[in-house]
């Protein structure tokens, strides 16, 4: 199940598993991150009921940029290798 997931959002997931070069990666690095990407969604869910409550066009961009940051970080966390991960953050 996991592989399939992987092969279907493996045009999200290759940017960051590409590369060579050595990295550092701590379990608690996943865990944030999937913890981010849960609250980057939930801020697009309110931003969402905001937006539908005031009848307000405006908040169309918050809701896109919160739920795409969301959704990657959640895709990585979930279902990106360890390299993925460390990319994300950077640890080189």
């Amino acid at each position: 199940m996991k592989e399939s997931l992987r092969k279907g959002f493996s045009f999200v997931l290759a940017p960051f598993e590409k590369g060579e070069e050595e990295y550092v990666y701590k379990p608690s690095h996943r865990k944030i991150l999937i913890v981010i990407g849960l609250l980057f969604c939930a801020l697009s869910i309110a931003s969402l009921s905001l937006s539908v409550k005031f009848s307000e066009v405006g908040g169309v961009i918050p809701i896109v940029v919160f739920l795409a940051v969301g959704l990657v970080c959640d895709i990585v966390g979930f279902l990106g290798t360890e390299r993925a991960v460390a990319t994300i953050w950077k640890s080189k």
